[in-house]
């Protein structure tokens, strides 16, 4: 199984946010990781069975919490489960929030994997973002992480960002790779509701003074156009093109990687490994079912996880059991992200039924089409396919 550790917290949020994130004074924080802490030992007694073999901690900005409350939580976490020595442990932080002090916590504590959230390598492009770091402090954040020893990071990025050209997006790649990290997950911007961003771009108006930014106060109107459809799709062909020739191998959608450092914990996700999430709204999928912990903040901190009508109340909402059809559907459309495929094997050992018997319909139609292929045991998309992903992945739903 794999542990996600969700970390609310956040300097300020950015402007295409919608995470579940916000700012908390020490005392919120302090509350928050003692009530995490609460919960993963009460959790442990449902999963002792399994072999944890990868741990992820995200946010908000896990770096802006104390590091001895971050050591706090994973020493918890090792008492409570059993976690395989060579498991991936990764941690997002964000630039300005790292010191060479709590970088060496965090590996003392067992992290072994950090995700940086660099976005752009353009300061202008940062505060449209409403990022609260320059490229030069991501630089200096980037240094203190190689030189805390640790040798697996990943570069979050995005591209069709506002204002964004082909020229700058590929300089932001240029200064990525010349940095050498060996994981790059590059995503196209995805426009959110609830966010401002939304309210910019999501066809309504902002609200009265509605801005982002840090430094200086970036009004929503001000911000310039996205990215026109033709110039986003020359973005996403020169990141595939680009990174391969840099030595860096797509093995899923959006994700790079140096031959050996693929995320296990989200490649994971993709091929349906039970999790467990831990903290404010955080998902779990475990033992066939589904569900997630509260949103709420004061509802969160203030349960008494000992009492198990709480416990069903505040850790398992929404709660579902799926049935044989929706794992086989999530199996498909969750593993056809991956650049491999999906495994006709995998899928008689995992649900009793031949592949063909139940997608032939459609698998014959995505080859037909050239959307898919057949390749040693495994359907995958084809690169036609990816380019349309979304519409291909949602004919698997039965």
């Amino acid at each position: 199984m794999e542990i996600y550790i969700h970390i609310p917290f956040c300097v300020r949020k950015c402007a295409y946010c919608d995470f579940l994130s916000f700012p908390g004074d020490e005392q919120a924080q302090r509350e928050y990781s003692l009530k995490l802490i609460e919960e993963i030992r009460c959790q442990s007694a449902r999963a002792q069975e399994y072999q944890v073999v990868s741990v992820f901690i995200g946010g908000g900005t896990p770096s802006i919490l104390k590091a001895e409350y971050m050591a706090e939580i994973l020493c918890c976490l090792k008492e409570s489960f059993h976690i395989l020595p060579d498991a991936e442990i990764s941690m997002e932080v964000n630039p300005g929030t790292v010191t060479a002090e709590g970088l060496a916590c965090y590996k003392e504590a067992g992290v072994n994997r950090i995700s940086m959230g660099l976005q752009s390598a353009d300061d202008q492009e940062l505060r449209w973002l409403g990022r609260i770091h320059t490229y030069d402090e991501f630089l200096k954040s980037y240094q203190r992480v190689r030189m805390a020893g640790f040798d697996n990071v990943n570069v979050d990025l995005i591209s069709a960002i506002p204002g964004q050209t082909l020229e700058s997006w590929k300089n932001t790649l240029k200064k990525t790779t010349m940095l050498k990290p060996e994981h790059i997950s590059a995503y196209s911007l995805i426009v959110e509701k609830g966010t401002p961003y939304y309210d910019r771009y999501g066809g309504y108006e902002p609200a009265e003074g509605g801005c982002v930014g840090q430094r200086e106060s970036i009004c929503l109107m001000s911000l310039p156009e996205l990215p026109d459809e033709d110039t986003e799709r020359e973005m996403y062909y020169l990141t595939q093109d680009f990174l391969r020739e840099q030595g860096y191998e797509r093995y899923e959608i959006s994700n790079y990687s140096k031959k050996g450092y693929e995320c296990r914990h989200n490649t994971g996700y993709w091929l349906g490994r039970p999790y467990l999430g831990f903290g404010l709204g955080a998902s779990s999928y475990f033992e066939g079912c589904r569900f997630h912990n509260t949103p709420d903040f004061n509802e969160y901190c203030d349960a008494d996880f000992e009492q198990e009508e709480v416990f069903q109340k505040v850790l398992r909402q929404d709660f579902e059991k799926l049935t044989i059809e929706q794992k086989m559907e999530e199996y498909m459309f969750l593993g056809l992200r991956m650049i491999e495929g999906v495994s006709s094997q995998e899928f008689v050992s995992r649900f009793g039924h031949n592949i063909k018997n139940v997608y032939g319909m459609v698998l014959s139609e995505m080859e037909e089409n050239g959307l898919m292929e057949w390749k040693d045991g495994y359907h995958r998309l084809t690169a036609r396919g990816i380019d349309i992903s979304n519409y291909v992945m949602s004919r698997f739903l039965l």
